[in-house]
């Protein structure tokens, strides 16, 4: 079968390691099944693992991708959910992974899953767009929903508008009744942002006009001390990410003067994505893709994603 395989690692030249080709048919263990691709969606995390990080080298080669959405053996249009683990919750198994760093990834036509990591794909969502899914969105979710503990009405900041979670972030803040402000370096994503709901858009590092309640970081250490200059007191920072670096200084003395949280999100759990899916059938919100290409066509979307030239989410077709 056809598929997009990291068969080595480079932190300077990560598309180095990106080989399209053939691959053998994915092994199925007791109590997995097998998806048909219809559909697969980008994220850092692939990015990272052609970098090395999170993947160790005697799993290469192995197949890439986190998020597809297909159909299973017995011909229901499903969802993948990407964290492999056990209990109420896999995302805190201190045993999990995700698909593309143990198993096989979903950059293929065909992907071998746990039967219990399929959810239901509303008839109302595409392939393509239940595909961005399981994981910037579910992040998304899971960080306004779950762990910012606020009620609608609430004023939201998202740093770096532009990525897969920040743009989920305002489209789910938006529907689901927050004030969602905005940050990015760039005009163009400014202007963006604001046609996808935001309130207000800032460049990076501005003066708000007032605090706010929760800010939602997945950038780090480029805008870690505009985020916690603008929370209110005793307001929340939810941070799932670090792309430009994990060190900031933490400002200890602005924290607990002002009685800050900062609270870490990974992911999501198999009924949150469940959740999430019924959410948009339910207020018609959908995923943001910047592009759509052909399985063939992936050394592109990786080289936009490598370049930061992305608005929303990358979704490849046609594996299966």
């Amino acid at each position: 079968m056809f598929a997009v395989t990291a068969t080595q690692t480079d932190p300077d030249n990560p598309l180095a390691g990106l080989t399209l080709g053939e691959r053998p048919e994915p092994e199925v263990p007791d109590g997995w099944t097998t998806v048909t691709v219809r559909a697969a969606s980008l994220n850092h995390h692939d990015l990272w693992t052609l970098k090395g990080v999170g993947i160790r080298q005697d799993r290469l080669p192995i197949v890439l991708g986190g998020d597809a959405a297909g159909v299973d053996e017995d011909g229901n249009e499903v969802i993948v959910h990407s964290v492999i683990g056990s209990g109420a919750d896999e995302t805190l198994d201190p045993k999990r992974s995700l698909l593309s760093e143990q198993y096989d990834g979903t950059f293929a036509e065909r992907v071998a899953v746990p039967r219990r990591n399929l959810v239901p794909k509303p008839a109302a969502l595409t392939f393509e767009e239940a595909a961005c899914l399981p994981t910037a969105w579910l992040t998304a979710y899971r960080m306004l929903f779950d762990k910012a503990d606020l009620e609608p009405g609430s004023t939201v900041l998202v740093q770096g508008a532009g990525g897969g979670v920040a743009t989920a972030l305002i489209t789910l803040g938006r529907a689901g009744g927050y004030r969602v402000w905005a940050t990015s370096r760039s005009e163009e994503k400014r202007a963006r942002a604001l046609g996808l709901g935001a309130d207000q858009v800032f460049e990076n590092g501005a003066r708000l006009p007032e605090r706010v309640d929760a800010v939602m970081e997945t950038v780090g250490q480029a805008t870690w001390d505009h985020s916690l200059k603008a929370l209110r007191p005793g307001g929340r920072i939810v941070v799932s990410g670090a792309t430009s670096g994990a060190v900031p200084p933490a400002d200890l003395n602005r924290v607990f003067f002002l009685q800050l949280s900062v609270v870490g999100s990974t992911m999501g759990t198999r009924d949150q994505l469940a959740r999430l899916a019924r959410f948009l059938e339910q207020t018609g919100a959908r995923p943001v893709i910047d592009r759509t290409l052909p399985l063939t066509g992936a050394r592109e979307g990786f080289a936009a994603m490598h370049e930061g030239d992305v608005f929303g989410k990358i979704v490849f077709t046609g594996a299966g």
